[in-house]
Order: structure tokens, then sequence, then C-alpha cells
């Protein structure tokens, strides 16, 4: 059994406050993630088990619905033994077979919300991770996933049951799933209304098992799908299918959840929807100025470099950086040049220079002076 205490609080492994806004959640994922991701961290285990509870802790606070279950419940709202819901971290709906009707109806007499006929209960939802290039992430792409899901057997189309007429109804609840019971206390009557143990809330029992799936009714099988990626998704972000999960003898479907990780690369970094690079230039076109031509993921841009540019100096081109998700707007492009200064020079090119340097300066520079200058004082 999972100790919850031993979990930290997911606001603390973000590092943010309880009132923190969506925006200051996904800056704070954001930084994490990098610093921890594992193509950062080779071999690094700390790192590789922090990765996963930054993770952890992103997948619950960016989603409104089950923030507001953990700020209620804490990490019980996603542990299937405390009684308050979810699937390990992932919640897709309701409270995970702690049924509301029980309680209204063991203090009102089955009023209150009881539920009746059958309980129908949801197939559980599959988890999987998804690794993309920067450019698969950045331009959108289509992926085949391959995974292993429930789903209900062909032999007995789902009922368990080796016949239909193997099929009956409940002797104990009468096919309503629940069981009502009176006790007598100092307050007078009191009725309350609890799953059946006999057909465990089904309202059907069945005389011979289904051999194909022993009586589950359901069936590992093997599914490819092909997946369409939107551009501009991010490390961390998910793609729920919906209905493409563990199917259910008694419900619907549950969903498929893609979980993304995208890899670093070799030229480009990202931050939200902006591009970023660091690009070479010469001595030479440091100080005359040029025109440079450099390449975006998907397409060359050129950017004009005055005469006098220093080193480290960034450049932006608007609308150029990474499409938003389910948006055609774009984010920016941002250069930073960096004076490539050259090695192993020749005897006759450290004289040129030299040379250069006496007729452009003839003395300390006026920088250098003032530093001087101010130094002294």
């Amino acid at each position: 059994m999972r100790i919850m205490a031993d979990k930290r609080d997911y606001y603390e492994v973000l590092g943010v406050s309880k009132t923190a806004n969506d925006d200051e959640i996904k800056k704070a994922y954001r930084k994490l993630a990098k610093k921890y991701h594992p193509d950062v961290n080779p071999g690094d285990k700390a790192a590789e088990e922090r990765f996963k509870e930054v993770n952890e802790a992103y997948g619950v606070l960016s989603n409104s619905d089950s923030r507001a279950k953990y700020d209620q419940y804490g990490h019980a709202a996603f542990d299937s033994a405390s009684g308050a819901g979810g699937y390990g971290g992932f919640d897709f709906g309701g409270f995970g077979g702690f049924d509301m009707g029980d309680i209204f109806s063991s203090f009102f007499g089955g009023g209150g919300g009881a539920k009746s006929g059958a309980q129908s209960q949801r197939g559980e939802s599959i988890a999987l991770r998804i690794r993309l290039s920067f450019e698969e992430a950045a331009l959108g792409c289509k992926k085949k996933i391959e995974f292993t899901r429930k789903e209900k057997c062909s032999s007995c189309g789902g009922t368990g049951a080796q016949n239909p007429s193997d099929v009956e109804t409940c002797k104990t609840c009468g096919g309503t799933g629940r069981v009502r019971t009176v006790q007598n206390t100092i307050f007078g009557q009191m009725q309350s209304q609890t799953t059946c143990s006999a057909c465990r809330g089904k309202g059907k029992t069945i005389k011979n098992l289904c051999k194909s799936c022993s009586g589950s009714g359901l069936k590992n099988v093997s599914k490819s799908l092909d997946v369409n990626i939107p551009a501009g998704i991010d490390e961390g972000e998910r793609l729920t299918l919906r209905s493409q999960g563990h199917a259910s003898a008694t419900g619907a479907a549950g969903d498929l959840v893609l979980v993304v990780n995208v890899q670093k690369h070799e030229f480009f970094e990202r931050d939200g929807e902006n591009l970023y690079c660091e690009f070479p230039i010469s001595f030479a076109e440091a100080v005359l100025g040029t025109t440079l031509s450099v390449p975006t993921l998907e397409e060359k841009v050129e950017i004009k470099i005055p005469a006098g540019t220093q080193s480290g100096t960034i450049f932006s081109v608007r609308g150029k950086g990474i499409q938003r998700v389910n948006s055609r707007a774009k984010g920016d492009f941002f250069v930073t040049v960096n004076i490539d200064v050259p090695k192993n020079l020749s005897k006759d090119q450290k004289e040129a220079l030299l040379a250069f340097d006496e007729k452009c300066t003839g003395k300390p520079s006026s920088k250098r002076q003032s530093f001087f200058d101010k130094f002294k004082k």
C-alpha cells in the first residue's frame, strides 16, 4: 500500500504558492523540466526521479478539475485505495468507486442521490509517454503508437458468460446491484444502501464463466493508432484520446493519455512559443557590419548586423518562432551573435592584426582608459 505521507506537496515540488495562476505554474514547470530532463542529466537517477516528480505535479496542477480535487483532498484524491478516486495521478472523472449515493442514503434513508439499477463503471484510462524530436513537436507530425488495452471479449460479447442463458438476475439484490439494510438506533430506524456483494454491483450473476476471458468479459488486445500531433506542443503537455483506453464490461471505455517528451535540439532552444539560437560572426563582420542568412525551423531569415556590433548582441525577428497550439499565431525568433575569435594564426596574420590594432587605437581604447580611471578612484 502506498504511504501518502511520503509524497511531497505538489506546490512545493514546483516551488509555487497555492494561489499561483496557470502561467506561474507553467513557467515553474518548464524551468524545472529543463533542469532535470534526462537528456541533460544522462545516467543521473536522482535527476530522473525529480523529473518524474515534477511531471506528476504539473499534470495535476495544470488541470483545473484535478487541481480543485487536490486542493480539497490532497494526494488522496488520486489514490484508488483511499476512496477519493483517480488513476495513479490522472483523474478521469468521478471519484473512482467512491459513491456519494451511499453517503446520502446512509443518513437519509435512500434519498439524496442514491442510484437505482446496476452500477455502471467506466473503463480505466491508459497513460503513455510519447517521445518527439524538437522539430516534430514544433511543426506537428503524425506518429504511430502501439499499446495494449482491454477490449470486450469476442467470445461472450463482454457478458463473461459461456452462454447467454448463463446470465441470471442476482437473487440477492433483485438486479439493482445494491442492497438496503435497516438499523435500529437511538434516533430511530436508519436505512443504508451498499453495493451488493453477491454480484459486485452488476445486478447479474453467471452460472458458467466464459472460458476465453474467465468471466471478466475483457481480453488484452494489441492496438496501433495513427495520432496527429499538433504543432507547438511542448515538453510535459498531454494529448487525450477519448474512449481509447481500457474497455469496461459495464460502462464506457476510458481514455488514452499521451504525455509528451521532447528531445533537445543541437542548434535551437525554445521558451513557450519563442525560438532561440546562437549564431557565430567573424571579427570583420562585427566591425564592418553585414547581413546574415540564419535558418529557422522552416526557412531562412535575413538579419542586418550593423557596424560595430558587440558579441552577445541579441536580434529578434517577429512571428518566426513556434506556432501556438491550435492557433496560427507564432512567437518570435531571437538570435544571439557571438564573435568567432580566430585561433592558430600564422606569423603573417599575427603581424597584420597587430598593425591593424595600432592603426585603430594607437593607445588603449577609450573604454579601457575609462575603466582604469574608475579603478584608480
